[in-house]
């Protein structure tokens, strides 16, 4: 018993010392990479907490452009959005250019703001805010340009698979219509129209469009329906019912025909054929007489 716990407490030595060198080996790694997430963790922090003040500044700024704009310092506003594009924080500077060119737009300088639109447009790699750009510029355009200039800007965004493809059509209608091309005009109005997704916003002004175009005599009113068609559609119907009108229905219609056609007080100097006289006297009611009941 006692050898066997001699070699019990030297093998536990051994396997102590054989720990205490691995730790010595690897303690440098596991310490290391201890402060080095401890490290990642608090730059991560940092940089978040400096990202979100930059942006709630970044974001103070634009209001306060857009407040200036607002009271019509346009060079006042100018400036804070040059300063904000310059130095402002995430997507702050992009927003920034958009406002910008819509100042040059309000101030009446309608060619530098479809150029700053334009530049826009070239600029993003956003496919969305590229797209909005060019709405921009061609909803100036649709006043200042022509048809061909606003086209050549939404003509590809007005496909069926683009989801602002119902403001490209309803700018290229403005514009067709200001052209003269009223047919074409409609023809883009109506596609809008025809759009299940369009909004009422949207619905609404378009509508509007096309019953002005009306009235002025732009495009011709819809034709109403024709009516042998819509007796036609009437009698596709009454055919797919199985249950066929009962006859007397139709009855009394043919009995007022000729209580209808009969006047009591018609003169009685009227003449009459010999042969047509026996049957014409029954329908020829005394004075006095009561309506028969097929005529009530």
């Amino acid at each position: 018993m006692a050898e066997d716990n001699i070699f019990r407490e030297v093998d536990e030595e051994l396997r102590s010392d054989r720990m205490r060198a691995l730790w010595r080996r690897i303690a440098p790694f596991v310490i290391g990479a201890a402060v080095a997430i401890v490290a990642i963790v608090a730059v991560n922090e940092g940089w978040a907490w400096y990202s979100n003040s930059k942006s709630a500044q970044s974001s103070q700024e634009l209001y306060a452009a857009l407040d200036s704009a607002n009271k019509d310092d346009l060079p006042a506003a100018q400036a804070e959005l040059d300063t904000l594009a310059a130095n402002g924080s995430g997507g702050y500077p992009v927003l920034a250019e958009f406002a910008k060119a819509s100042l040059l737009a309000k101030s009446g300088d309608s060619a530098g703001a479809v150029a700053a639109y334009d530049t826009l447009a070239n600029d993003q790699s956003n496919v969305r805010l590229r797209e909005l750009a060019l709405l921009q510029a061609a909803s100036i355009l649709v006043d200042t340009g022509t048809l061909a200039d606003v086209e050549t800007r939404v003509g590809s965004i007005a496909t069926d698979d683009n989801p602002m493809r119902r403001v490209a059509r309803e700018l290229i209608g403005l514009a067709q219509f200001k052209a003269g091309d009223n047919e074409a005009a409609k023809a883009s109005f109506e596609a809008v129209l025809n759009d299940p997704l369009a909004q009422d916003g949207i619905r609404n002004r378009v509508a509007y469009y096309l019953a002005a175009m009306t009235s002025n005599g732009a495009i011709a009113p819809e034709a109403p329906a024709d009516a042998s068609t819509a007796a036609d559609a009437v009698d596709s119907i009454i055919q797919g019912d199985e249950v066929a009108a009962p006859a007397s229905d139709a009855a009394p219609a043919e009995a007022t025909t000729p209580a209808e056609t009969t006047t009591p007080d018609a003169p009685a100097t009227t003449t009459t054929p010999a042969a047509e006289t026996p049957a014409a006297e029954p329908a020829a009611p005394a004075a006095g007489t009561t309506t028969p009941p097929a005529t009530q």
